[in-house]
Parts: C-alpha cells; sequence; structure tokens
C-alpha cells in the first residue's frame, strides 16, 4: 500500500501509467555504463556531450537521437537492466501498474534477435510486482514509419514464441504515416486476442484519430492532443470515454506545444475527456510521471481532486485485472483524502 508521508500540495498520486516506451528510459548514464560493458565507443566525449543532444526541435529529430543510443542494448542482461531502473524509479514516483511498450523491431532491424530484447524486458517485469510494487504489461509497438509486411513478420514471430505481450502499439513518426496504413496488423492482433492502442493526433491531424478508432479499432489513443481541434471528435471521446494517454512533458519538449502554459490539459479535462498523464520517454523529456504531475500542479494550478481524477482514469483505462484496478482505485481514494480534495 501507497504511504503519503509526502505533502500532497505537489505531490503525484498513485497512477497507472500507460504511455511508457521502455528504450525512451534509457538515462545517459545507463548509456555509458552499458557502452563500456558491452566494448561499444560512443560518439559521444563524456555525459554533457550527450546531454547537449537532448534539444530536441521535433519528433523526428528526437528520434534520430533515440535510435542511434539504443545501439548500447546488446544481451538480455541489458535490456533487464534497463527495465529494473524504470521500474525503480517509477516505483519511486507513485506508479503502481505500467503497461510497458517496446519497439521490437527496432531491436531486429540493428541485428539483435527478438529473443534477446523480448524475454530480457519480460524477464524483469515478471518480477516487477514483487520488487518494486508495480503490477505490469508488456505492449509491442510497431514503428509506423516501416512497412506493414515488416510489422506483420515480427508479429507472427512474437505470436509464434508465445510472447509474453499484452497487446500491440503503434509508434514513431506520425506525420505521413497515418493508422490506415496499418488495418491488416490491427486485425491480426485482435484475432489474436491483443489489445490495440496506437499514437495518434500528436504531430499528425484530428484525423488519424478518427482512423485509429474506426480502421484500427484501437481500445486507447496515445496522445490525442490534436483531438481539441475537432469539436464533433471530441464530443464522440467524451461520449465513449476513450481514453488519452497524454504526456505533457513530451509535448512540450517536441515542440507539439509551445510551453506547458499552452499545453491542452486542463481543457481536456475540463471538456470530460479521458485523459491520463504520462512521462512517454522521460529520459529525454525531462521527467517521470510525478515530474509530469509537479509541474502541471507549479504552472495550472492542478487540484489535488484533478490529480485524482487523472490517476482514476489512468487505472480505469489500464488493462489490469478488475481486483487490480479495485485495489488501485482504493489507492487514489485513500490519497485524496488525506489531500483533503
Amino acid at each position: 500500500m501507497e504511504t503519503f508521508g509526502e505533502s500532497t500540495a505537489t505531490a503525484a498520486p498513485p497512477v497507472a501509467e500507460l504511455h511508457l516506451h521502455i528504450e525512451g528510459t534509457l538515462q545517459p548514464e545507463l548509456i555509458f555504463a552499458l557502452a563500456e560493458r558491452n566494448g561499444i565507443q560512443l560518439p559521444y566525449a563524456d555525459l554533457d556531450e550527450l546531454r547537449a543532444l537532448y534539444e530536441f526541435t521535433d519528433l523526428q529529430s528526437f528520434l534520430n537521437l533515440y535510435y542511434a543510443n539504443m545501439a548500447v542494448l546488446q544481451t538480455e542482461q541489458d535490456f533487464a537492466d534497463l527495465t529494473r531502473a524504470y521500474l525503480a524509479r517509477a516505483a519511486a514516483g507513485g506508479v503502481r501498474h505500467v503497461e510497458v511498450m517496446m519497439d521490437p523491431q527496432a531491436h531486429v532491424s540493428r541485428g539483435i534477435a527478438l529473443e534477446t530484447c523480448v524475454n530480457g524486458v519480460a524477464s524483469a517485469l515478471t518480477t516487477s510486482e514483487e520488487e518494486f510494487g508495480v503490477s505490469s504489461l508488456l505492449i509491442a509497438a510497431f514503428l509506423r514509419d516501416m512497412s506493414e509486411e515488416s510489422a506483420l513478420d515480427v508479429l507472427e514471430q512474437l505470436l509464434a514464441m508465445d510472447a509474453p505481450i499484452a497487446g500491440i502499439g503503434l509508434d514513431s513518426a506520425e506525420v505521413g504515416n497515418p493508422p490506415s496504413k496499418f488495418e491488416r496488423l490491427y486485425r491480426r492482433a485482435e484475432e489474436a486476442g491483443l489489445h490495440r492502442i496506437a499514437h495518434a493526433g500528436e504531430e499528425g491531424p484530428a484525423s488519424y484519430v478518427y482512423e485509429a478508432l474506426d480502421l484500427l479499432g484501437v481500445e486507447r489513443i496515445d496522445h490525442g492532443i490534436r483531438c481539441m481541434e475537432d469539436s464533433v471528435l471530441v464530443d464522440r471521446l467524451v461520449a465513449e470515454q476513450i481514453p488519452l494517454t497524454v504526456c505533457p512533458l513530451s509535448n512540450v519538449r517536441l515542440r507539439a506545444v509551445d510551453t506547458l502554459a499552452d499545453h491542452p490539459l486542463p481543457a481536456m479535462l475540463a471538456a470530460g475527456l479521458n485523459v491520463s498523464v504520462n512521462s512517454d520517454d522521460p529520459a529525454y523529456f525531462g521527467g517521470y510521471v510525478d515530474d509530469n504531475f509537479a509541474q502541471l500542479v507549479a504552472v495550472h494550478e492542478l487540484s489535488a481532486r484533478d490529480r485524482a481524477r487523472l490517476a482514476s482514469n489512468s487505472v480505469r483505462s489500464s488493462f489490469a485485472g478488475e481486483a487490480r484496478k479495485a485495489e488501485l482505485l482504493a489507492e487514489v481514494a485513500e490519497w485524496e483524502k488525506a489531500a483533503g480534495a
């Protein structure tokens, strides 16, 4: 059970993190440690030189560094260490359940066996609740700037090896790669009984959200902030309570919004949208879930009641079992009571 010794004036509530790329938790210090372990010569002289590259102008400038840094992930132990480092930090910030996305194509395409990356991450997730008090699920996210055939091939390999995945997602460069490009992939995932989510409406237009819902049959939209440009879409999302996994610090760092003060999250919450707060790629975007909450409180004066609502939304929008959801919702209620909301 979560304890509530920290002042709730700025504290993050216990949450489910639903929008998290495990490769995006690769901290600079771990990059250098894994490079040394694996005998890899990095193109950066030191930590300061690497950190200087974290000023992004758009999604693609981030992706270039994100994929380059993956070179240090070589063995199952590397992937397990990466995952455990995230779980330890997330647990300290109030995360109680996480649905981890990983990009298998990004590893297979650089010569890493599918079993290596999957088994490495899964080995850490298997003991996540026992070690960190964080229940977890694994989602295979496919790269939308690669072909659907590539995605289908990797999905079939995952199914053949009985990989412990709960669902599939769709990420990477959004512009020019609409959800409609992946209809067969999502039909196959549905046939296999997998949950289905997709990034839409971050850099891409609101129409991508429609496509993800109507053509891919997704249960959850990652990002979705550009839905606010389409009032009909907002009405539908509210009526159907489609989860939107919003990542405020990510949106600012990737220039999807200019500043946190400009972020639509408060307006989305006020409109009745089913939004939650997530960190996306916290090693690159300036913060984990608790950092996102702290900055939202500082900039938008987000109340404890609002934070509890966001936390409850995250739990209800998760793919956790009903018993786990009930347990976590009780923790959120306890946190809200302690906050005097």
